[in-house]
């Protein structure tokens, strides 16, 4: 997730800029960049890379002054770029803003601007929002700010300057703005950490407000550009403590962010019970769906896979990347390969879609401007937010969203009805996960049982078998247990010799036509000795209560929405168990978070 950083006050700016960039870093990034208002002028700065990079830009600059603002950006608009870093100029030079967010409507908010002979220099959504307050602005900065945004669809965090006025302009919805209050000075930022050894006097700005800042004043208005009374709080986290915004590891931070990721996945993408997805694809012309992937990766393939044939009818493969190319694959001119890749940089992913020469390609990746989102024909970005924990969480849920998006796509571009129960689920999910969440102290109890396990068998059905799985690869990536993952029916094949009074068995059980069949399956490892941790959304039944030594359980959903719900306890508990063995959660050995080498 992007950072921002804003100073008004007494003090040279540019040092405190640097020094809440470098506070911000943690969040990930790709570029940063520096505007300051320097001898009565905007001054821009902006490097790719690392912030030490823009930093050394700067030295023997003469760039000085008491206001100014600055971004470290992670592509989502655009790949990574000097062109496309922000601070953004409008076309005079003289109006400067950084964004966090989404434009929804920003292609047609450009093509408006572009008619009126703005020139837009980058790919970026968020540069167009400099260029509609000009559009605006006739010598007051606030009133043009509140006139652009009446304009913008999707979420903002924006912070603007402009050159004639000495205050710094914030205005929010949807992505976080915090004003510090100190003495004869004035902060905003994205994130306390950047300014928490300045003041710990802030400002939680709400969505829709307008904040103007000087160096000793603070007004906060709504959009119709009426005073609002806001509550000053004090922080009371240190340094240490707010780099992962309260949360011990990042990885924990990642799984509590997920809500919000699925919800920046979805936004825009629902309206009026249709799905709206940029794709010049006729679902009644594709043979066959060929999915690829590794890792995470792959197990929300197979997820897709299930959700594809089931939803559109469309058969559906799924191949590991790695050994996709060197098998000699039948593809098909109209079949559709789709690489999905949470950095889009998975070099045996992107090997296997260059072997796809003949057909279509779609790419499901969360980093805009990566290789295989360059490659693809089409492609779904995830909005997810930079994944900073080894262990994908986040990026697992918003792949599984996206192609619970695609396969609705494909029904409805084969005129086949939608279920609008399923989408008014979807738009519940968030909400849903959250419910989990706030249980997370009593998985946490339930975790510390299994800390000193040597075996776990994760076993699910249907859908959720790649659920179990990919609980599976979660322990075993950050705690180093031993873990295995199969469909609940093929136990009775082999891995039932496996099961004694010292192993572990997590079952995924939610009511459905297959409910019976599972709970046969763990009468069979309770005749064993077996130790049952069961994930379900009817924890009230007697047979799972007689059966289960712990019992996490979960909402109720629809079957295709399921693993969304059913993943979160499995993160966690892999989580709590590492955690509770002093283990590096957010660096476990031998791992990368990106396999960019075969």
């Amino acid at each position: 997730m992007c950072g921002i950083i804003g100073y008004i006050g007494n003090k040279e700016v540019v040092p405190i800029l640097i020094n809440g960039l470098k506070r911000l870093e943690y969040r990930g990034y790709d570029s940063a960049g520096i505007c300051v208002l320097s001898q009565n002028k905007l001054e821009t700065v902006k490097k790719k890379g690392q912030i030490t990079e823009l930093e050394n830009e700067l030295i023997g600059r003469g760039i000085n002054g008491t206001m100014g603002i600055a971004h470290t950006r992670w592509a989502t608009h655009g790949d990574s770029s000097v062109v496309n870093a922000h601070p953004h100029l409008d076309c005079k030079n003289k109006i400067a803003i950084i964004h966090n967010g989404i434009i929804e409507n920003y292609g047609a908010l450009k093509k408006i601007l572009e008619a009126g002979g703005h020139k837009i220099i980058s790919d970026t959504d968020s540069e167009i929002v400099a260029h509609l307050i000009e559009k605006f602005y006739n010598g007051n900065l606030e009133e043009a700010v509140i006139k652009a945004i009446k304009y913008i669809e999707g979420t903002f965090g924006l912070v603007v300057i402009c050159e004639s006025e000495e205050c710094i302009i914030a205005a929010r919805r949807g992505s976080p703005l915090i004003i510090g209050i100190g003495d004869d000075e004035m902060f905003v930022t994205s994130d306390a950490s950047a300014i928490l050894e300045y003041t710990r006097k802030v400002i939680y700005i709400k969505d829709d407000e307008i904040v103007t800042l000087t160096k000793n004043s603070y007004d906060v208005k709504n959009l119709n550009g009426n005073l609002v009374n806001s509550e000053i709080q004090e922080i009371k986290w240190n340094l240490k403590e707010i780099e992962k915004a309260g949360f011990k590891h990042f990885m924990l931070k990642e799984i509590y962010e997920q809500p919000h990721s699925i919800e920046n996945t979805l936004r825009g993408r629902i309206r009026d019970n249709k799905i709206k997805l940029s794709f010049d694809i006729d679902p009644k012309l594709i043979n066959k769906i060929i999915i690829t992937a590794c890792g995470t990766s792959w197990h929300s393939a197979l997820i897709g896979k299930y959700l594809i044939e089931k939803i559109s009818g469309i058969e559906t493969v799924v191949d590991y990347a790695s050994e996709f190319r060197y098998r000699n694959p039948i593809i098909k001119d109209n079949d559709l390969l789709i690489a999905i890749s949470q950095s889009g940089e998975t070099a045996d992913t992107l090997a296997a879609l260059r072997v796809a020469k003949n057909c279509k390609t779609l790419g499901i990746v969360n980093v805009v401007g990566s290789s295989i989102a360059r490659e693809v024909d089409f492609g779904i970005y995830l909005h997810a937010g930079p994944e900073i924990g080894v262990a994908s969480t986040k990026a697992f849920t918003c792949q599984v969203t996206a192609l619970i998006l695609f396969s609705l796509f494909l029904r409805q571009e084969l005129g086949l009805e939608l279920d609008s129960k399923l989408i008014n689920e979807l738009s519940l999910i968030s909400e849903k996960i959250n419910s989990i969440l706030d249980k997370a102290d009593k998985i946490q109890e339930i975790s510390t049982n299994f800390k000193d396990a040597k075996n776990f068998l994760y076993l699910g059905r249907g859908i959720n078998f790649p659920v179990a799985l990919e609980g599976a690869l979660k322990l075993k990536e950050i705690s180093y247990i031993h873990a295995e993952g199969y469909p609940a029916a093929e136990m009775k094949h082999g891995p039932i010799a496996l099961i004694d009074e010292n192993m572990f068995i997590v079952f995924i059980i939610n009511r459905g036509e297959i409910f019976e069949k599972v709970i046969s399956n763990m009468q069979e490892v309770r005749a064993r000795g077996g130790n049952i941790i069961t994930i379900t959304d009817c924890p009230e039944d007697e047979m799972i209560k007689k059966l289960s030594n712990f019992i996490i359980s979960v909402p109720q959903t629809q079957e295709e929405l399921s693993p969304l719900i059913n993943v979160i306890p499995l993160q966690l508990m892999s989580y709590f168990v590492a955690d509770a063995k002093g283990l590096n959660v957010d660096k476990p050995r031998n791992l990368a978070k990106s396999v960019t080498v075969e």
